[in-house]
Formats: C-alpha cells, sequence, structure tokens
C-alpha cells in the first residue's frame, strides 16, 4: 500500500520555498502557484498515489519556454526590438491552449502565472485542450496600423514554429484583438501555405471565427455569479453591481448583467472610475462602447453625456455599496482593505472576470465571508467558447448564436457544479478549493494515465 504522505502548513512552505529558488523574481508566478497549492496539497494527503508520482511538482514546471527578439519598422524607418514568449505549460489534455498579450507589463513571471492558471481554468471547461500562454513587451496603444501589422508579421515568424492546429492553438488577449488575429493568421497563411483555421481562435466571423467569443468571458462571469447566488434562491436580478475595467470583458459583463436583470453602478479604466447611481443601462453602455472601442478614449468622458453621474479619478470602484462586484480589469486590482469594504457594504458576491484581479490576502478573507469565485473557475468562458470555435473548425461549420450562449451557459453551470463538488464545506461552498482541486483531477487522472 502506497505510504501516506503528510501535507501540512510546513511542506507547502518548503515546496514554495523550492519553487522560488528555482523560479527567481517571478511574483506573480508564486503567488499563483501558492494560491492553488493552499488547496490542493491538502487534498493529496487524503489521495497519496498523486504524492507518489509528483504530479503536482510536474504541473508547476512548464513543458518549454520560447523566448525570442522581435524586430519591426517604426512609421519613421526605425527598426525597433522586443521580446516574444511563448509559454507551454501542460498538453495532458489535449492541444496547448492560452491567449497572447502585447502589453508593456508581459515578462516570463506574468506568462508563467497565466499559464499555470490557465492549465486548471482549461480543465474545468471539460474541453480537450491543454495550456499554454504567450505574448510580447510591445506596446499597441499610440501605434498605427501599419505598425501593428508589421510587428504582427515579425512575431509570427518565429512564433509558427511553435504552433498548429494539434499542437498549440494561441488566441488573443489585453492588446491582442480581433484585428491583431487577421494579422497573425495571415502570417501564418502565408509562412505555412495552408489554410488551418483552428491554428489561432478569436478570429474574425468571415475566416473561421465563432459567434459572441468577444462577449464570452464577461458573458460566462455573469452566469458563474448567477449560478451561486441561485445556491441561496436569489439572482442578479434587481442587484446592484459594481464592475471595474472597461475593456473587452467588462464591458460584456456588464452586458449579461444588465440582460439578467441587475444595475451596474460603476466601471473604470486605469486613470479612475465612474459612478452612476441611476445605472449603466444598454443606451450607456453603448455609448462607453463607442467610448473605449472606437474613440480610445478615457472613461472620465462619459460624463460630459451623462451629468449625474461622477468621476474618481485614481479611485477603484469598490468603495461603492453594491450587492455584487466583478472584477474585469487586470490583476491584483482589488487588494484586503478593498475587499472588507466591500463586506461592510453588505456585498454578497464577488465573480473574477479578469485574471487574478484579487491579491491573495483578497482572496482568503472574501472566500470566508461571501461567495467568491475564482478567475479560473468565473472567467473561463472566454477559454471555452475558444475551445467550440475549434470544433466548428475542424467539423467544418458554424453554429449560431443562440446555440452558441446555450452551449456556454451549460459550460459555466458544470464548472460551478464541479467546484460545489470539490469544495463543499459545512453549510458554505468554498469555490477557490473546488476549481484547483476539480482543475487538478482532471489533469492528473490523465497525467497518470500518460505514464512518467
Amino acid at each position: 500500500m502506497a505510504k501516506k504522505t503528510s501535507y501540512d502548513s510546513t511542506h507547502i512552505k518548503n515546496f514554495m520555498a523550492g519553487l522560488v529558488r528555482r523560479n527567481p523574481h517571478e511574483t506573480e508566478f508564486h503567488q499563483a502557484v501558492h494560491e492553488v497549492a493552499g488547496s490542493v496539497m491538502p487534498f493529496i494527503r487524503e489521495n497519496p498515489r498523486y504524492a507518489d508520482h509528483i504530479v503536482f511538482e510536474r504541473m508547476t514546471e512548464p513543458d518549454r519556454v520560447f523566448i525570442f527578439r522581435v524586430l519591426w519598422e517604426d512609421e519613421k524607418g526605425q527598426v525597433r526590438a522586443n521580446r516574444g514568449y511563448r509559454v507551454q505549460f501542460n498538453n495532458a489534455l489535449g492541444p496547448y491552449k492560452g491567449g497572447l498579450r502585447f502589453h508593456p507589463s508581459v515578462n516570463l513571471s506574468i506568462l508563467k502565472f497565466l499559464g499555470f492558471e490557465q492549465t486548471f481554468k482549461n480543465a474545468l471547461t471539460n474541453l480537450p485542450l491543454g495550456a499554454a500562454k504567450g505574448g510580447a513587451d510591445f506596446n499597441p496603444r499610440g501605434k498605427s496600423d501599419r505598425e501593428i501589422l508589421r510587428f504582427c508579421k515579425s512575431f509570427m515568424l518565429e512564433l509558427f514554429h511553435h504552433i498548429g492546429p494539434n499542437i498549440d492553438v494561441p488566441a488573443g488577449d489585453i492588446g491582442v484583438g480581433e484585428r491583431e488575429v487577421g494579422y497573425l493568421f495571415g502570417q501564418y497563411k502565408r509562412i505555412t501555405g495552408e489554410f488551418a483555421s483552428g491554428v489561432l481562435t478569436g478570429k474574425g466571423l468571415s475566416f473561421g471565427g465563432s459567434l459572441i467569443r468577444r462577449e464570452a468571458t464577461g458573458f460566462g462571469a455573469a452566469f458563474f455569479a448567477e449560478e451561486m447566488l441561485a445556491t441561496r434562491g436569489e439572482s442578479l436580478e434587481g442587484k446592484k453591481c459594481i464592475v471595474s475595467g472597461s475593456g473587452n470583458v467588462a464591458q460584456h459583463c456588464a452586458e449579461k448583467i444588465i440582460a439578467l436583470g441587475g444595475r451596474v453602478l460603476t466601471m473604470s479604466d486605469s486613470d479612475g472610475f465612474i459612478h452612476d447611481p441611476q445605472g449603466i443601462g444598454e443606451e450607456q453602455l453603448r455609448h462607453i462602447m463607442h467610448l473605449k472601442n472606437n474613440k480610445r478614449a478615457r472613461i472620465g468622458e462619459y460624463l460630459s453625456r451623462y451629468k449625474k453621474a461622477s468621476y474618481h479619478p485614481g479611485k477603484r470602484p469598490w468603495i461603492v455599496a453594491a450587492d455584487a462586484a466583478f472584477p474585469c480589469a487586470t490583476q491584483n486590482e482589488l487588494d484586503k482593505k478593498d475587499a472588507e469594504t466591500l463586506v461592510k457594504n453588505k456585498c454578497a458576491a464577488v465573480a473574477e472576470g479578469a485574471n487574478m484581479p484579487s491579491s491573495e490576502s483578497a482572496v482568503n478573507f472574501l472566500r470566508r465571508k461571501i461567495l467568491f469565485a475564482p478567475a479560473k473557475a468565473a472567467n473561463a468562458g472566454g477559454v471555452a467558447i475558444s475551445g467550440l470555435e475549434m470544433s466548428q473548425n475542424s467539423l467544418r461549420l458554424s453554429w449560431n448564436e443562440k446555440e452558441m450562449e446555450s452551449r456556454l451557459r451549460d459550460i459555466m453551470r458544470e464548472i460551478h457544479s464541479q467546484c460545489a463538488k470539490y469544495g463543499a464545506r459545512k453549510n458554505r461552498v468554498d469555490y477557490v478549493d473546488g476549481a484547483n482541486i476539480a482543475g487538478f483531477v482532471r489533469t492528473a487522472e490523465a497525467m497518470l494515465a500518460h505514464g512518467v
């Protein structure tokens, strides 16, 4: 019989010390692993066969990491250089799958944290998806369309060596939208000479994209919040909701909250947040979408049309009293002080739309006090629709919008069920433990089946 291994806080501490030693200065990656370790290692104590095969330790080491130089020419004819990355984390369940991020903050730590999180998130969807993440420290803001085109072509000159419909399927992320995916796909097609529609997701509808892909992450976060509230016999209808961010995820999270009868009070960007006590309805949201998607304006311009709203420069929306909160901007935007404010204001639920938007101390506080959905569960809608886009590409067909939204809702409901199964505690559900353990079990079983 396998020897039972004791996993206590000392073991976790020692495990993390080894991980930090092997991955120095990668603070975001350390944070992501530590959060999962706190859930998974006690579970392994009760299931020692995973310890015998050091499965969790293996999960924290990427299969491979590619780092490469990207040279491109700006409008002045000057040659510019950026650093590109692809972190292929785990393909136990299927081809590597995960977005590309173009942002000056991109570094190896952030991409390893995102790839590690993607392992569990993709497993939760029950789709055949491995996990990866990539991108570059290129800032698309202020660049001309031709500069972005030239950068994407140069980026793909290296990336194409490492991807393919059955190998690694990138998608968009921050700074990489439908335009950039189109440029990347076009370059892949020129280099390889094949129309491999399944090599990228987040494509335009004209060349193999899927309906509601743009909306999926935000819609999924709202659907997951509905599932959590339903365990208390409640819904989003009539609930006051605060949303951070004003990009793609935030916009469509707000859209679905409104459709489900909730009242959105806030949206934000890096400069500050707006608070509209009358509620951001469909008309107001369309205006925000125009400001952000077409004018590339700051969120404060909302007040030029809607005078009764207020603008709070340099602040985040968590000070506004609400029934539910949706962090949809970026990592670590909600700290413990913010969490305490939310609970003090009687917020009943938090669903993370962005990747790791809450600090570790905030997560540990919220999960004990209220309904708290971690990103790997609540924002899995985006990769779920990406997986369904791959299915449509393989079948050479397209499903309609109604069917896609129905499939998305079913997937989010099943993710909630898995979290509830593995996170069941006395009189409550710990969705952090539930998401981590459910994702771990599915991935670990595949890894064990494949052998060492």
